[in-house]
């Protein structure tokens, strides 16, 4: 695997020419995430529970894009947004799945959440590439992946954290480019590991 330098560098170049859809596709996903928020709040949910079922397949489908147009420069349509709801059951089902397995560590303690977070953060690129692995399957597919690999992969988030704060200060303005600088380089980091344990798994 690469440095986190390395990652983010790849990511950077990979969107030239594509910061613009890239941008607009955030904005949308953003103001749906926030639309659901609000009705869930209407409703005096707060468990967020509603919002989850309502925007599970627009997370997917957002984090999914980007993995795409790294791979076959499948273009930044706002419709894509809403591909994930064609295998709703499966998608939410699993990220629902997941939610509920990292609340219950971080009932222990925060670092044991932090911890299965990370073993399960391929989880939904997992859905993407494996139609036959669902819920548990495709969780336990992640954490698979993820052995030997939580330290890096936690320092890859860690790195940017600047860039976060920039996020911040910038009254949240900051996240339309930062999200898919983000989401990129995950994707990016996703692809090597993928190949790396598909060539330990043949050996």
């Amino acid at each position: 695997m690469k440095s986190s330098a390395a990652y983010r560098d790849a990511a950077w170049n990979s969107l030239s020419g594509n910061w613009g859809s890239a941008v607009v596709f955030t904005l949308v996903y953003f103001v749906i995430a926030c639309i659901a928020g609000v009705i869930d709040g209407a409703l005096a949910l707060g468990s967020s529970v509603l919002a989850a079922l309502l925007t599970a397949p627009v997370t997917y489908s957002y984090n999914i894009m980007f993995l795409d147009n790294q791979r076959s420069g499948k273009t930044f349509d706002v419709q894509a947004l809403f591909e994930g709801y064609n295998d709703y059951l499966r998608i939410t089902g699993t990220y629902l799945l997941m939610c509920v397995y990292i609340f219950l560590w971080t009932l222990l303690l925060v670092v044991p959440g932090i911890i299965k977070s990370i073993s399960y953060s391929q989880t939904l690129y997992v859905l993407r590439d494996e139609p036959s692995l669902t819920y548990n399957g495709a969780i336990e597919r992640s954490m698979a992946m993820m052995e030997g690999h939580k330290m890096d992969y936690f320092l890859l988030i860690l790195s940017f954290i600047g860039w976060y704060i920039l996020g911040i200060i910038s009254l949240g303005i900051g996240f339309l480019w930062i999200n898919p600088y983000v989401s990129r380089t995950m994707a990016i980091y996703y692809e090597d590991l993928k190949s790396e344990y598909e060539n330990k798994t043949i050996a």
